[in-house]
């Protein structure tokens, strides 16, 4: 039995009962402008959610769309950082992981894409529109809270949830988070809508998985994680797509978040993301310290499927970029030598 909350009111002894019930969240636009928890109740002292703007319920673990019901990335997902633009776009249905060390922007990014997503609501008629959910997974809560200021500030918590499983949070509310955050997300790629979801961040999701497996006693693995820890991202991700025309034509875009360890990025966790997701945003540390922000290292960030989805008039500026940037790097290095 794993307990979603706080264990100090039980006692040995207590009677259990089954409710015969499968973890379930209330998902829908009564969620928009809201701050809740990992079983969607809201934390934000803004009262209940309001049923009559729409609130059903969806059970947290879902199968991913078949492949009949999967169309090719196609549409552009426009970011509004001309880095990610123009030399690592990202599509809508596509997951891109964003990766890189502790204090390199990642967080950042996250929430300038977030902010970005207000042009689409500005525009003439809702079907372009983007809907954000933010999964913050083991984070302090004053930064949770210095989040929602910044996107609340920027007018743009009216299209976004953020679901928050805090550092303070016990370890099954911290796993189940991601899952829930994603249900919220299916709604609107279900519903013929486009929605981006943002898990900042993975590896903490993937320390709270090991402190229940090593609880309940699994066999230890690779770094003590159990298993079967690639697949707890792989059937989370695998949820993200770009839905068909007969399906609705809506899209769910994940941008999951790993933090790497003196920028390893061949540790056990970066690399099982990394192989599950469709390209990623590298941030380095000396970029950052340099005031190139950003953070990108372009040599090592890349998009498998975005470049289909980019703007024609972007693509005819920016094909040659990546290259010429490469070229300026070896010609940088060489001037070292002298």
């Amino acid at each position: 039995i794993i307990v979603f909350g706080s264990d100090t009111a039980i006692r040995e002894g207590d009677l259990v009962k089954r409710t015969g019930s499968i973890v379930d969240v209330p998902v829908g636009k009564a969620l928009l402008g809201r701050v809740v928890d990992a079983l969607g109740v809201p934390i934000d002292g803004k009262g209940a959610l309001q049923v009559d703007r729409g609130a059903e319920r969806r059970r947290v673990e879902a199968k991913a769309p078949g492949i009949i019901e999967r169309k090719s990335v196609h549409e552009p997902l426009q970011t509004g950082l001309k880095a990610v633009d123009s030399l690592v776009p990202i599509g809508r249905g596509q997951r891109e992981l964003i990766i890189g060390d502790r204090q390199t922007g990642k967080t950042a990014i996250a929430i300038d894409i977030i902010l970005n997503q207000k042009r689409s609501h500005l525009r003439s008629g809702t079907s372009d529109s983007v809907y954000c959910v933010y999964v913050a997974i083991g984070q302090k809560r004053s930064t949770v809270a210095q989040s929602v200021q910044i996107i609340a500030e920027a007018d743009a918590l009216g299209y976004t949830i953020i679901n928050a499983a805090t550092a303070s949070d016990p370890a099954p509310l911290q796993f189940l988070a991601p899952y829930s955050g994603c249900a919220m997300g299916e709604y609107f790629r279900d519903n013929g809508m486009h929605a981006l979801i943002i898990y900042d961040d993975l590896s903490k999701q993937a320390v709270a998985y090991r402190q229940m497996s090593l609880l309940l006693r699994r066999p230890p693995g690779r770094e003590a994680f159990p298993g079967d820890v690639f697949y707890l991202h792989s059937r989370l991700l695998e949820r993200a797509a770009k839905r068909s025309d007969q399906t609705g034509a809506g899209s769910l875009t994940a941008l999951p978040v790993i933090e790497t360890q003196a920028g390893d990025v061949s540790a056990y966790i970066p690399t099982n993301v990394i192989s599950i997701t469709d390209g990623q945003i590298c941030l380095e540390t000396e970029l950052f310290y340099r005031g190139i922000r950003p953070a990108i290292n372009v040599g090592l960030s890349v998009s498998r499927v975005g470049s289909a989805a980019q703007l024609k008039a972007m693509k005819q500026v920016c094909g040659s970029l990546k290259l010429e940037l490469a070229q300026y790097r070896e010609v940088a290095a060489f001037a070292q030598f002298g």
